[in-house]
């Protein structure tokens, strides 16, 4: 179950939180010390006790939120309890009821607040990640302290340009107001110390030397600590970049003692890596001779058993909810279903290629939850890139293989960019060939991934030069921050508010030269590889449904006309813009396209709020919470006996 520890729950509705909560007054959160968490008796509702309470319910697929207002003056919200825990967010659906509580029940409200806080903390699983967007980030890269000098960092010297924890932990707003509900930060161990090497210096993170101490160029364990509990804050999920093939040295003739494995037997012997024979990759050093990177040898026991310790005490202790795990295919496939179990959250590797075949047997209980999906990627440049090839089918293709190899591919990492590749503004001068692959990874299956500075339209090429500095950008609402925001927003709006799009299969309905067309849970989506000047070019979808069907392009907020056919033509006389068709009856309530927001929760008879709210309890882990607090509040409250 892991390790017993308080934690706050967020003050501030997010972008995804019951709408309810948008419409009350400004909230402040009674947060008690968490070193309290063991004395129930330190959670006193003063003020609040001669005052009436409110209560609202809300639940998500089996997960439970009890959020407590005082209806004094104005709700002011004095705490939530979420089961289980990793939960926090999203809801797809909200229900209300109001209770007014008498001096005769602030005991058990007592009873169950210091309960609820000293909850066993609940991994985040596969299933859960599926739901969530990721914004990447290299942590020195992201923002700068306050007083520091903007225009001293030049990605082509590769040293450190100042980005901490601490100043990431302040600058999230960037990330939130986007409608991210993870982010993904670059590696936290201690790297190697010492001397400029022919490379630059450790600023990215991933040159290991002792895996279990952190890195203090980017702060102190408050700081992590800190950075974590603001973005969960927040509801979003934290990623954590891990390194296990292999640490750095500037020799072929490493000394071990500064090292974490400090013996012999717990590295392989060097050789240099055939990439044409899997063994190879496995068991010989990357890097060169100037920085070689000497192979961990994950086969001994000894490293094993360590390497499983730390990572559980690592994601106890900084309260992480997903793995990345670098260089994953260079590591015995064996070795990942023990580490994994030791992490017990979701674990994502690296498997750099585009062999499809290859990478998907990384997926599954062999191996990890989930890979990146570099074949989809290598898939995504030959049909979108400008200049390229625009080679749809290969997309089409890639599409099919990805349903047939992978295990699912609802948890695969869908990416246009990331630290070690060009940036998709260095291979595609067209930014519709931007917007059509983004509309790809936010629609199809799998979880999106932006990587930092893909929205301001960076376009370093290959290391070190993508991986500029966030700052000058001045963090501008461009539009294609904008455009993701939107994609962030319906993908969000989707998962809370339908039953099946998010677990549903992506089907391709059309493929043509210039485009492609799937559905999804009952939405649309159609990309082209024609670029942004018009183009006396259409596409023509064959849909299941009827003529005359109302659907919206919630792009562009045009309303398409469904043929006698079931058939919709997009005309790209304007430009090849991606196209979302939703039916309307999903767009109410949305906020999009001046759909209204819906009042109706508001509008209900208490009875169905009761009965609304009660829907959510009637998973098993939830009604064995509610029966347990239910009997134990009597027994507190004296109305049974034990």
């Amino acid at each position: 179950m892991g390790s017993y520890q308080c934690r706050y729950m967020h003050s501030q509705p997010a972008h995804s939180e019951p709408r309810i909560l948008n419409r009350m007054w400004s909230m402040s959160l009674y947060r008690p010390d968490r070193d309290h968490c063991k004395d129930p008796t330190l959670f006193s509702v003063q003020p609040h006790t001669d005052s009436q309470l409110l209560l609202l319910l809300a639940g998500n697929e089996g997960s439970v939120r009890i959020l407590i207002f005082s209806a004094i003056a104005r709700p002011t919200l004095i705490f939530t309890f979420v089961y289980p825990p990793s939960f926090a967010v999203p809801f797809s659906t909200v229900s209300s009821v109001y209770y007014h509580f008498n001096k005769e029940m602030v005991a058990l409200y007592k009873f169950i607040f210091s309960l609820t806080l000293c909850h066993a903390v609940l991994a985040a699983t596969a299933d859960q990640w599926r739901s969530r967007s990721i914004y990447q980030v290299i942590t020195d890269r992201y923002a700068l302290p306050r007083g520091a000098d903007p225009t001293k960092c030049n990605p082509a010297r590769q040293t450190w340009c100042g980005g901490t924890w601490n100043t990431l932990r302040e600058n999230l707003d960037y990330i939130q107001n986007a409608g991210f509900t993870a982010v993904w930060i670059s590696p936290v161990s201690q790297n190697y110390q010492g001397p400029r090497t022919a490379y630059g210096d450790p600023y990215h993170g991933y040159w290991i030397a002792d895996v279990t101490q952190l890195n203090e160029r980017f702060g102190t364990a408050d700081d992590l600590k800190a950075l974590s509990d603001e973005i969960h804050r927040r509801g979003m999920y934290l990623m954590v970049d891990v390194v296990v093939n292999n640490v750095m040295s500037t020799s072929l003739t490493p000394n071990l003692s500064t090292y974490f494995f400090k013996d012999k037997s717990q590295y392989h012997t060097y050789c240099p890596v055939d990439f044409s024979n899997h063994t190879s990759e496995q068991v010989c050093w990357l890097g060169d001779d100037k920085v070689p990177l000497p192979d961990v040898n994950t086969t001994n026991p000894t490293v094993i058993s360590a390497y499983s310790s730390w990572v559980k005490q690592l994601v106890q202790a900084y309260n992480i909810d997903g793995l990345r795990i670098d260089a994953a295919k260079h590591v015995n496939i064996d070795f990942w279903p023990i580490f994994c179990r030791a992490a017990g959250v979701y674990c994502i590797g690296e498997v750099f290629g585009d062999d499809i075949g290859f990478a998907a047997q990384f997926q599954g209980p062999q191996s990890m939850d989930a890979i990146l999906q570099y074949p989809m990627y290598t898939a995504l440049v030959e049909a979108f890139a400008l200049p390229g090839p625009q080679n749809m089918s290969a997309l089409t293709d890639m599409v099919q293989q990805s349903k047939a190899k992978f295990k699912d591919n609802g948890v695969l990492g869908n990416f246009l960019e990331n630290q070690d590749l060009p940036r998709w503004h260095n291979l595609s001068v067209d930014m519709q060939s931007l917007w059509n692959a983004m509309t790809f990874n936010f629609m199809s299956d799998g979880i999106p991934i932006v990587y930092y500075g893909q929205e301001q339209s960076f376009s370093g090429s290959a290391d070190p030069m993508n991986r500029e500095p966030l700052w000058p950008s001045n963090y501008t609402n461009t539009t294609t921050y904008q455009f993701m925001t939107k994609l962030n927003y319906l993908r969000n709006f989707l998962i809370n508010s339908t039953n099946d799009w998010l677990t549903s299969e992506m089907k391709i309905l059309t493929t043509t030269n210039t485009g492609m067309a799937w559905i999804k849970g009952g939405v649309i989506s159609i990309v082209t590889n024609i670029g942004s000047p018009p183009a006396n070019i259409s596409t023509a979808v064959h849909t299941p449904w009827q003529s005359g069907f109302a659907t919206t392009d919630v792009l562009s907020c045009r309303q398409f006309a469904v043929g006698s056919n079931g058939t919709v033509q997009v005309e790209y006389t304007k430009g090849g813009q991606p196209v979302i068709l939703i039916p309307e009856s999903i767009l109410w309530n949305s906020g999009l396209c001046s759909f209204s927001t819906d009042t109706s929760v508001q509008q209900q008879p208490k009875s169905q709020l009761v009965s609304s709210a009660l829907e959510h309890f009637r998973k098993p882990a939830s009604g064995i919470v509610l029966i347990i607090l239910f009997v134990l509040g009597l027994v507190l409250l004296g109305v049974v006996t034990i």
